[in-house]
């Protein structure tokens, strides 16, 4: 006997199942006649100026085009995206304060060893500076003396802080990078690659959405001293919201970016560019590229019913099961139409279930390719039935298993 049975989920259909008005959703190519017209072309990305960059979809993490993603390189400043990181989420914690005075020591002071030639917040020996304060003068102009302050702040030592810096990446999938400072000042052993930066990106974004708003700021004054945001994006295109630039002579010129248009987010990294100009064109048309290209769709609702199977033994007849989080993919532009979900789930199902315990899988596939792989839940606590209601399914699933497999459509109530 088959012991899974597979259904098919037409997207037509599926709108019924997650809210969504069907004036909003595609209609299925075989429901509506429509003329036959070519499948309009989606080309290669642009070849720009990088030696390294990656373009991700936030909404899914999808990297929609690359060249040399996993290449180990210098990151320079744009080390401080993880310091901002860290900072955020010990803040999140309760460990440290944005209220809390720091006081500048020496080592801060002088920049880590960067001296006049680094990037600089213009901070005074022995002051105190607030956290809020230090991130912006991190974020906006970059200063190697901000993020080494913070770091003494936050870990006691700047060795200890790129220890919890390491750990952080490691929570977030970062596999292939490793951090020995808070400001990105070249030193041996430290290295990311642009695949890592996109996926701290994404996690910076939303995780602390409020940290990350800091760096759409254009202009911040500090001792008197007016201190703009290095990322020239910000003034090309009103879309650009963050995120960092960095630079050395080694790293070349880098650049994270991130646009919202509507609601969708796309995000540039381009990791060692020939001069400024050139990180900011290549993460434009990265951007550009992926907004004019690509869609993103959300196929189904966290905690609505993708079906109603039978459950056996149980308090209830019937087990809603679905999904604990919106399903989204991203593809390219007319590609819609072509997505085919199917869910697997056991033919027979026996109480007990518990809310969010895996029942099965769906699977979205385009042109016979995995797109999406996403486990599905029992949306409420089944507990078994009484002692009778038990001992009736019991002698009804004798019956039932002598049938064989069933296929049951989705429940689209």
């Amino acid at each position: 006997m088959n012991f899974f049975r597979r259904t098919l989920i037409p997207f037509a259909a599926a709108a019924l199942l997650v809210g969504v008005a069907m004036a909003q959703t595609p209609p299925h190519p075989s429901a509506v006649p429509r003329p036959v017209v070519p499948d309009a072309p989606v080309p290669p990305p642009p070849d720009v100026d990088g030696k390294s960059w990656v373009l991700m979809d936030y909404a899914t993490g999808q990297i929609l085009a690359s060249k040399e993603p996993d290449l180990r390189v210098e990151p320079a400043s744009i080390t401080k995206i993880m310091t901002d990181y860290v900072v955020s989420a010990e803040v999140a914690n309760g460990k440290i304060h944005m209220a809390d005075p720091v006081k500048i020591s020496l080592n801060a002071w002088k920049g880590g060893g960067a001296g006049t030639d680094g990037s600089t917040s213009f901070l005074k020996l022995d002051s105190e500076v607030s956290v809020k304060d230090l991130l912006y003068g991190l974020i906006i102009q970059s200063g190697n003396d901000a993020a080494i302050a913070l770091a003494e702040h936050t870990a006691g030592s700047e060795e200890t802080f790129a220890n919890l810096m390491n750990a952080y990446a490691k929570q977030l999938g970062m596999v292939n990078s490793n951090f020995q400072n808070a400001s990105g000042y070249p030193i041996a052993n430290h290295y990311t690659t642009a695949h890592d930066i996109a996926i701290l990106s994404r996690g910076l974004i939303h995780d602390f959405p409020e940290d990350y708003a800091i760096s759409a700021v254009k202009e911040f004054v500090w001792n008197g001293i007016p201190q703009h945001n290095r990322n020239t994006l910000l003034w090309r295109d009103p879309s650009v919201d963050g995120i960092k630039t960095g630079h050395t002579a080694a790293a070349g010129f880098c650049l994270a970016a991130s646009a919202k248009q509507g609601e969708s987010r796309m995000i540039a990294i381009v990791m060692g560019a020939s001069s400024e100009k050139a990180r900011a064109d290549s993460a434009m048309a990265l951007l550009s590229y992926g907004f004019r290209f690509y869609e993103t769709h959300k196929l189904y609702d966290a905690s609505k019913p993708l079906a109603t199977p039978k459950l056996w033994k149980g308090s209830i007849n019937q087990l809603p099961i679905g999904v604990n989080d919106n399903v989204l993919v991203t593809i390219k532009r007319g590609d819609y139409e072509k997505l085919k979900p199917t869910m697997d789930i056991p033919v027979t199902l026996i109480a007990p279930f518990k809310k969010g315990q895996q029942v099965g899988t769906l699977h979205i596939t385009l042109d016979g390719q995995p797109v999406q792989t996403v486990p599905v839940v029992a949306l409420v606590d089944a507990p078994q039935g009484g002692f009778f209601s038990r001992l009736w399914d019991s002698i009804m699933l004798w019956f039932h298993s002598s049938k064989g497999t069933t296929e049951q459509a989705p429940d689209s109530k």
